[in-house]
């Protein structure tokens, strides 16, 4: 008796090693291969998308193309039978705007250019404005001082005074807008020293709004001169050394706007694969599929923004396909997500995090791929060709960098880069991809990125013939092998580090 039990146990384990070693994720990461990225990336980047941009048939097509390869891998519709989630999108077009001062018509995109996602239809009227030097407001500064504006327009200065010290990013436009909007503000002007005649064409804006915005409105200097009664440029130079307590202005000014507004329709693509012992917790797998869409005839491909991430997204789908297959499956059920609307604001993601399929509780964390197939035309290190920008595993969980280096020097041992972890980072990477929105509701979020901003970037030469795709294969691999580390661990992400506040 005491001999067949411990044959027994000798047998229960020499299975449970045997299992153990079969669990090894090599062989599915391997199905990431360079061949079938490029296979993918030449169809979602083809002339025939158009670019991809949000709310048009281009951006339809590539959502049709995702839906279709996550029925061929079998993956579960992630939307209530669907595997699209439709969201609302405005376009709005200028028919006419009217700016009057003093009785005085200004002239449009000379004097004045009205900001179609911040301006409504109709007229409002001030006869008081309200200078309130560059407008920034942060815990070292406040161009406002102990000045009322709530319902009033306010004048402001672009950038910031010489030598600004106080906290990054309060200089820029959307944070001096959203500034005077928490103090109330109707209207803002923001005088623009190289400002230009150009105009407003049409642009999408969301439908929903967590609240209204104060009307934009950038103007010339020589609109501020009227404003100010003249003495804008004086004002102008002695703001940079000395700061200017607020100050009234009684002027006349009348605004007027008048457009079109249009609403269409964008999704996001989700497909679900179905965990095994935790198929009630999740790990979240984005990419935007998204680009610039067209400039006449001139196609915006986006073949690394974000065609590389999208067709990784796909590909690291398949692996994990591939893994259930062989009896391997991941203990938690993943969704695989493409996103819509990222270069219009992150919208499809914005969207999804407002109206979640998944209740964020049981979201482990939020893996998000955003251009991966290219190099930093910057970076000056030997490593260039093996190296990829991890963002955001510093914040909101202490066992996000853990599992995430453990996870590359177990299988891929790339450099990983910290560089845009920085709080200082002036291009505030973190905050402008799709992740975002899932740190904002509290869901741990690692950022995989090439720092491809300069090159190609944003331009029609960002195409598929440019891509690295040996490199961009070991990226996915390492999505891959850290997604399959978060799937299978024990436990759920912690959430013990508070979110950093947006600037």
């Amino acid at each position: 008796m005491k001999y067949s039990l411990l044959a027994l146990a000798l047998l229960l384990f020499i299975s449970a090693a045997a299992q153990k070693k079969s669990s090894n994720p090599k062989s599915f990461a391997a199905s990431i291969t360079e061949a079938d990225l490029k296979k993918h990336l030449y169809a979602v980047a083809a002339k025939e998308m158009e670019g991809r941009e949000t709310a048009t048939e281009g951006q339809r097509k590539a959502a049709a193309y995702i839906e279709n390869a996550f029925k061929l891998l079998g993956l579960k519709p992630g939307n209530q039978g669907s595997y699209q989630l439709p969201y609302p999108v405005y376009r709005d077009s200028l028919v006419a705007a009217h700016m009057v001062v003093n009785g005085k018509e200004l002239v449009i995109n000379l004097d004045f250019q009205p900001s179609l996602a911040f301006n409504n239809n109709g007229a409002i009227y001030f006869s008081e404005v309200v200078f309130a030097g560059y407008g920034i407001v942060d815990s070292t500064y406040n161009s406002y001082g102990t000045v009322n504006v709530r319902g009033k327009a306010v004048l402001i200065a672009e950038d910031g005074p010489d030598g600004f010290s106080g906290e990054r990013g309060r200089t820029n436009s959307l944070a001096k807008i959203l500034a005077a909007r928490e103090k109330g503000a109707a209207a803002v002007f923001l005088v623009s020293s190289n400002f230009k005649p150009v105009g407003p064409g049409n642009m999408y804006v969301n439908l929903f709004k967590e609240s209204q915005y104060p009307a934009f409105y950038t103007i010339s200097d020589k609109t501020a001169e009227l404003l100010i009664d003249g003495s804008w440029s004086t004002m102008k130079e002695k703001i940079k050394k000395t700061k200017q307590e607020p100050m009234p202005l009684k002027v006349d000014v009348q605004l007027e706007v008048d457009k079109k507004i249009e609403k269409l329709q964008s999704s996001n693509v989700l497909g679900v694969l179905e965990g095994t012992d935790k198929k009630n917790e999740y790990l979240v797998v984005t990419a935007h599929y998204d680009h610039l869409g067209k400039r006449g005839e001139t196609v915006y491909y986006g073949a690394d923004d974000d065609g590389s991430g999208t067709v990784s997204v796909l590909e690291i789908a398949e692996a994990f396909v591939k893994a259930k297959a062989a009896g391997k499956g991941p203990r938690r059920s993943i969704l695989f997500m493409t996103v819509s609307g990222e270069e219009k604001g992150l919208w499809g993601s914005q969207y999804y995090s407002n109206h979640p399929t998944i209740h964020p509780d049981l979201i482990t964390a939020n893996l998000n791929i955003d251009m991966i197939g290219r190099i930093d035309t910057e970076r000056k290190k030997p490593d260039t060709l093996n190296y990829v920008y991890v963002v955001g595993d510093d914040k909101l969980s202490s066992e996000l960098k853990p599992l995430s280096e453990g996870a590359n020097n177990k299988y891929i041992k790339m450099v990983l880069d910290y560089k845009f972890n920085d709080p200082n980072d002036r291009s505030r990477i973190y905050y402008r991809s799709d992740h975002y929105n899932f740190a904002k509701i509290g869901i741990p979020v690692i950022f995989y990125y090439d720092g491809m901003l300069l090159a190609d970037y944003h331009r029609p030469t960002d195409t598929p013939d440019k891509i690295n795709f040996k490199l961009m294969a070991t990226r996915a691999q390492l999505v891959f092998y850290t997604a399959w580390e978060m799937a299978n661990r024990e436990t759920m992400m912690k959430r013990d580090i508070p979110l950093p506040k947006m600037e």
